[in-house]
Parts: structure tokens; sequence; C-alpha cells
């Protein structure tokens, strides 16, 4: 058994984790300061014997004992990490140097959540872990994609300088239950708008592509590459490399739905990226991994998940899935 340390514990992907890790049976530290995390996405563990959830903010520095650490906290939609860009900057720079500093002092292993964002809107594509990017330092999206991308950068000097046992994960869009329904992520968007009836909202000519991964698929890479050797540093990428059009996630959606909605387009955000497919090559290789669940599956378990989280009483909305 070992103590493990999830930071953003209580987030659309940290509760997750945190769940997976107590079913394998570690003891779990969940900090979170609730910016876009919320205590109903971990309430089913909180009398658990092996969870304990901790309100704080990493961007101060933490003194626990643990064996590993997890550091998934930073907001992760445009409309969260937008709303305070100097907050979420420091959440992944300062948040990382004390997490870093952390393991250090208790000679705990740990992994950076970090992104497909890092590479920007790419000229190469399928995107590889070796390419460098071609990131916007000044756009709206800076702060979240330059956090991430100097939170690498110090994670790396860490285990050059101070031979810090490290692993850095470059997530690309996942979805699944308890996403945040008004996050701003394209999936979240379009469900919840087809779900309503309401207009669905696409952005450009809808043609700019991403690879949708289920989170349960997601956090079983995420855990592996924890479990790798120690001279695996990564980055490496977990994601799906099936591509869509925001169009067709749109319309399968609308399919899955039954719903009536309207697809209406707009203009697209500043420095919004064209493409986005990882090449997962490395995943398969290093962690015997890919991803298991179709678009579909996951989409339906997903719309179930926000019609229970619209509907006061859980009643079905908008049509059967």
């Amino acid at each position: 058994m070992k103590k493990i340390l999830v930071t953003g514990g209580a987030g659309f992907l940290g509760s997750h984790l945190c769940e997976r890790l107590i079913d394998q049976g570690h003891d779990v530290l969940c900090v979170d300061n609730f910016f876009t995390g919320t205590k109903a996405n971990v309430a089913h563990l909180l009398d658990h014997k092996h969870f304990e959830l901790m309100r704080f903010d990493i961007t101060f520095p933490l003194y626990v004992e643990v064996d590993e650490i997890f550091n998934l906290a930073c907001p992760a939609s445009p409309i969260h990490y937008q709303f305070d860009p100097v907050q979420t900057t420091k959440t992944s720079v300062h948040g990382a140097i004390n997490m870093l500093g952390l393991a250090k002092r208790v000679k705990a292993k740990i992994l950076q959540a970090s992104t497909s964002e890092v590479y920007g809107d790419p000229d190469v594509h399928p995107q590889v872990e070796s390419y460098w990017g071609r990131v916007n330092p000044v756009g709206i999206r800076s702060c979240y994609d330059e956090g991430k991308r100097c939170a690498e950068t110090l994670f790396f000097d860490y285990w050059r300088q101070h031979q810090l046992r490290i692993k850095v994960v470059r997530i690309f869009n996942t979805y699944g239950p308890r996403m945040h329904p008004n996050d701003g992520r394209v999936v979240s968007n379009i469900i919840v708008q087809a779900l309503r009836g309401d207009e669905i909202t696409i952005y450009g000519d809808g043609r700019q592509t991403r690879s949708f991964c289920y989170v349960d698929d997601l956090i079983e890479a995420m855990i592996r590459t924890m479990n790798t050797p120690d001279d695996f540093t990564g980055p490496i990428n977990i994601g799906n490399p099936s591509e869509f059009t925001i169009l067709q996630l749109a319309e399968r959606v609308l399919e899955l739905t039954g719903s009536k909605s309207k697809i209406v387009l707009k203009p697209l955000p500043s420095d919004d990226p064209r493409q986005r497919q990882p090449d997962i090559t490395l995943a398969k290789n290093v962690l015997s991994w890919k991803p298991s669940i179709e678009l579909s599956e996951g989409l339906r378990k997903t719309i179930k998940y926000f019609q229970a989280k619209l509907s006061p009483h859980g009643d079905r909305i908008a049509g059967a899935v």
C-alpha cells in the first residue's frame, strides 16, 4: 500500500484517479482548492478508510508525507483558466515548484499532468513527443499553454539537477462523467446544449479536428506511466488517435440524444488549434496501452451522466441514448 497525493483530486480527472487508486488498495490524499473541482465528485469516497480530502491551494507549500504525487491541479478549460489567467499561471508554475519541492523532501515519485496544448496550433500532424510546438506566448490561452510548458521545464530540471523521479504525461482531449456542465469544453458544451434543446454552438467552420479519449482509458494510462521504471520520464502522449471534426462530434451527439437542436456556426476563438491528434506510438511501446472505448460508447455514458445532472429528478431529457 502506498500513500498517494492527488492534487486537483476533486476535479473531473482527479476524482476518477482517486477512485481507481483506492480500488487498488492505496491510501489517497486528495487536495483541491475547489475552484473547478467539487466535493460532489468525491462524495462517494468521503467515508472510505483509505481516502482523505483536504482543501488547499498548491500555490502555497504543502507539508505532508507521501510516496507518490499526481499533480493534476490547474483549471483545464478555456472559460475557467481565462477567468483569472495570472492565477492559472501561478498554479502551473508555483504549484509545480511546490510539488517538486515536496517530492524532493520526501523522496517521492511525481507525475505531472501536462497537456496537448503544449503543441499549440501544430505544424506537425499527428503530434509526436519530439515536436516542440507552435505556441503564442502572449495570447489569451498563453496562461495555460505556457504555464504547462514551464511546468514541464521545471520537472526536467529537477530530474537533471536533483535526480528526482519524474513522469510527464501530455493529455489530449478527455471526456466522461463528472465533467463540469459549464466548463466550455467541446464535448460537454455540445451534450448539454443538445439535452436542453438549445442551439449547438460550433466555432469556426466545424472542420477543425480533435481526438477524444474516454476518461477510464486516460486514467489507466496515467497509472501505467507512474508505474514505469525510474529511467522512463516521458513526456508521453496519452489520448485517442481517432480523429473527428467538431461537426462530426455534434452530429454523433444529436444522433445519440435524439435532440432536435440546430447547429450554429460562430467565429473561431483566438489561438484555437486547427488540428489535434496524438501519435501514441510511445504509449503503445512503453505502456502496452491504447484506448479501448470507442467514441459512441463513451458518449452514451457521458450523456447519461449529464441527463441525470441536468434533471432535478434524474429524468431523461431530449430523447433516448
